[in-house]
């Protein structure tokens, strides 16, 4: 399994004329863990969701190549897109509350991606989300699977969607901010259980996020954007060492408990970065 982007173009129309949220952007991922940091509205987001055709309809993308393991995306119908979407790549997004259906139980919810992936009995899916469940470490997992989105707290919320996720047993992962709407400690178990379950498995992972020691700590490569751009690739073991000021401005923002300050630093610009 292999991704191919380059030189991605996401743009959109407005009053004022086209605006160019993702400028330019080229790179590949295998079967291994990719962190895409950067401010919100760096397009990183936008930047995941293009290799699943997730754009909102407005959005005009274009690309010299965008491939799926082979599969020219550019020129994939919907039809054709469904069976890579959830199938072979998936997408965990960050506030599960958002994300669920509040009329349906977690165990529906899992059981309907599973039979529209793999087929089978009503019964059969729901054992099968039943057992994601407890893959995914929910203790009770018969118990969750017949609650609400409501009635489960934002970690359990957040591993019924990466259940979700898994039901389809895709090669690749994306994950956009998935521990943003979740607390210090909970954030962590999360982290722990992707890295787990695309380690087992072998999946290919993009992980979307604002914490840099987080991404350094889980990925094997970092991409750096800023305003629709990577402006530095760089191993995530390697980026205390990172040599773009864009980068090194935001690793001097992050408080430290070694080295406490009265007042954290304020990220200083320059226009040659949006060259």
């Amino acid at each position: 399994m292999s991704i191919t982007v380059k030189n991605l173009r996401v743009s959109f129309d407005t009053p004022h004329g086209a605006v160019e949220a993702v400028r330019g952007v080229s790179f590949t991922i295998g079967r291994e863990k990719v962190g895409i940091v950067g401010e919100s509205g760096s397009g990183k987001s936008l930047t995941a969701r293009s290799i699943l055709q997730l754009l909102p309809s407005r959005a005009r993308m274009t690309a010299d190549e965008l491939s799926f393991d082979g599969i020219d995306i550019l020129a994939t119908r919907e039809r054709a897109m469904r069976r890579i979407r959830g199938k072979r790549a998936g997408l965990i997004l960050q506030d599960p509350k958002h994300s669920l259906n509040p009329v349906m139980t977690a165990g529906a919810q899992i059981a309907e991606s599973w039979r529209a992936h793999r087929g089978g009995s009503r019964r059969a899916a729901m054992e099968a989300a039943e057992n994601l469940l407890e893959q995914v470490q929910i203790r009770e997992p018969g118990r969750v699977a017949r609650a609400y989105p409501h009635e489960l707290s934002g970690g359990m919320g957040q591993r019924v969607m990466i259940a979700m996720m898994l039901a389809p047993d895709p090669e690749f992962l994306i994950a956009d901010e998935p521990t943003s709407a979740l607390d210090a400690t909970v954030q962590a178990e999360i982290m722990r259980l992707i890295d787990q379950i695309a380690s087992e498995r072998g999946m290919g992972l993009l992980l979307i996020s604002h914490d840099l020691p987080l991404v350094s700590h889980f990925c094997d490569r970092v991409l750096v954007m800023y305003a629709g751009r990577v402006v530095e690739e760089l191993r995530a073991g390697e980026l205390g060492q990172a040599r773009h000021g864009y980068t090194r401005g935001l690793l001097s923002c992050l408080p430290s408990l070694t080295h406490p300050t009265a007042r954290l630093n304020v990220m200083q610009r320059e226009a040659s970065w949006l060259a």
